[in-house]
């Protein structure tokens, strides 16, 4: 799958950002002093990483005349409505009442149908479905799609790149599509560390029971950290690559959402900032020597003051 992760980058490539990263020291956020790497993939188009995913849709498959329809918790509706705008296309996107009002007013300022349905992402995802069905429009998954898991594996090949030293990655995970094409990018090379709320624990429960398996979806990160399940196309990358699943609580993404404001004026969204969460709150702690890097996935939010 790196073969193909890679050719698909070179296709997309004109269309994302090489977001950069951040070396930093773990000492700035009152950690033990250590080197931190940081990729803020929250300069992305569209402020997240489902840009790459959605424009390797629009560009490998075909698109009918009726456009193509997605659901979201949010910044895959953002993504879908940026890459349908990019290649003009129509697309309708469904989110769920709990999408931040950041996310539906970029959804819109894309030029995409938007409707908003149900508590979580599950019930935008079945609106998206019965709209597919009567529409004829391409559904876009968010992560249960091979296309997708392709172009969030960019986001692997371009750390490796910029910092080929990191011995671990710290990753949030929602429905795994991120996760997973970073994990078939790596391959081992590096320790992978799923990250997950608490409060929506889908690839942890899914590890335990060896298959995808419903879950609750509860989080201050509800609306990109929260699906049902996980999904199956990922999993079985999870299960050969992903090293094991951190947990944080809600108060350790809001203290990491706050220390990234308040030492390197980065605004993320609590999704994107679970992954630090997890070495601020402690969760995650490096033996002496490890080099991590983490991944800053997400910033749609209109949040700036976090106190």
């Amino acid at each position: 799958m790196r073969d193909a992760i890679a050719r698909n980058y070179e296709i997309i490539r004109p269309y994302v950002r090489r977001t950069p990263t951040i070396a930093v020291d773990g000492a700035d956020f009152g950690m033990p002093a250590a080197p931190l790497s940081l990729k803020l993939e929250l300069m992305q188009h569209t402020g997240s990483f489902k840009a790459r995913g959605a424009i390797t849709n629009m560009l490998a498959r075909a698109i009918p005349p009726a456009g193509v329809v997605a659901a979201s918790g949010g910044n895959h509706g953002v993504a879908v409505a940026w890459a349908a705008m990019k290649t003009g296309k129509p697309a309708r996107i469904f989110v769920p009442e709990v999408a931040s009002p950041a996310k539906i007013e970029r959804i819109r300022g894309y030029g995409a149908d938007l409707v908003v349905t149900g508590q979580r992402y599950n019930d935008a995802l079945l609106a998206s479905q019965e709209w597919a069905a009567t529409s004829g429009a391409l559904p876009v998954h968010a992560y249960e799609q091979h296309e997708t898991i392709l172009g969030q594996g960019s986001v692997g090949l371009e750390f490796e790149e910029q910092d080929p030293t990191i011995d671990t990655l710290l990753v949030a995970c929602g429905g795994g599509g991120l996760i997973g094409g970073i994990a078939a990018w790596y391959q081992g090379r590096v320790r992978i560390i799923a990250v997950e709320p608490a409060g929506a624990p889908t690839l942890h429960r899914a590890l335990e029971a060896g298959r995808p398996v419903d879950c609750e979806a509860g989080s201050i990160a509800a609306d990109s950290l929260a699906p049902k399940r996980v999904g199956e196309l990922m999993f079985p990358l999870a299960q050969q690559w992903v090293e094991r699943v951190v947990l944080v609580e809600d108060d350790h993404i809001r203290d990491a959402q706050a220390a990234l404001w308040s030492t390197l004026r980065v605004v993320a969204e609590p999704g994107g900032a679970a992954a630090f969460a997890a070495l601020l709150g402690g969760r995650y702690v490096p033996a002496p020597g490890e080099r991590v890097g983490v991944l800053v996935c997400g910033a749609n939010t209109t949040a700036v003051d976090f106190k």
